[in-house]
């Protein structure tokens, strides 16, 4: 009992002392997100206009699938050419320098497959 009573009187005491009054929190400064550009996820009719335009010498681009990584940059396409169904060729499409449109990436090696 005396364990006790020694534990719990300087308890007693702390808690017949006033509480301080608690100071409230800085506000948080809200940061200013800088405005990104969203690239419009690449489909087929993207693709195929994209090939188009940087290989104008190749066959047209017969079906396509792109994919991307949540918020990459990157897309990774596989597409097939002419009549071919089968998605025999890849290419990697990059954001521009802008951030705005969707390019091929080391477009000669993509035109020469």
């Amino acid at each position: 009992m005396k364990l006790y009573a020694s534990l719990l009187l300087p308890m007693i005491a702390l808690t017949a002392c006033g509480e301080e009054p608690v100071s409230e929190p800085a506000p948080a400064q809200a940061m200013e997100a800088e405005p990104t550009v969203s690239l419009p996820a690449p489909d087929e009719a993207l693709f195929a206009e994209l090939f188009a335009e940087t290989c104008p010498d190749a066959e047209a681009v017969s079906t396509s699938i792109c994919q991307r990584a949540m918020g990459a940059d990157t897309a990774s396409c596989e597409y097939g050419l002419g009549d071919d169904e089968v998605l025999r060729n890849d290419a990697t499409l990059a954001a521009n320098e802008t951030g705005d449109a969707w390019m091929i990436q080391d477009s000669e090696a993509v035109c020469a497959q």
